[in-house]
């Protein structure tokens, strides 16, 4: 008897999600789970790993994001940090509506 390996949450998530552009993705992401504003805004490594891509790819989205107007980048500490901006909150939504 074989059996099937149960997909993992992420999986599913990101399967979701598979016919969306990566950079919105991780709006998506950074939106849901409360990337903001400056206060709460996350570095590249805690989106990579919410979102399961790999570092590399998640900043070069993120920097498209930041170019769009979606997201901003803020540096605590020598640290990069990005938080999703009005205009990407109204993104985000518009795919809803």
């Amino acid at each position: 008897m074989r059996f099937i390996e149960k997909p993992s949450e992420s999986d599913f998530v990101r399967d979701k999600f598979s016919r969306m552009p990566d950079d919105i993705y991780l709006l998506h992401i950074m939106h849901n789970i409360g990337a903001i504003d400056s206060e709460r805004a996350l570095p590249v490594e805690e989106i990579a790993r919410w979102a399961s891509m790999e570092k590399q790819r998640v900043e070069e989205n993120l920097n498209k994001l930041v170019e769009k107007g979606y997201a901003t980048l803020r540096v605590d500490s020598e640290v990069k940090r990005y938080f999703v901006t009005i205009d990407g909150i109204r993104k985000v939504l518009s795919i809803y509506s």
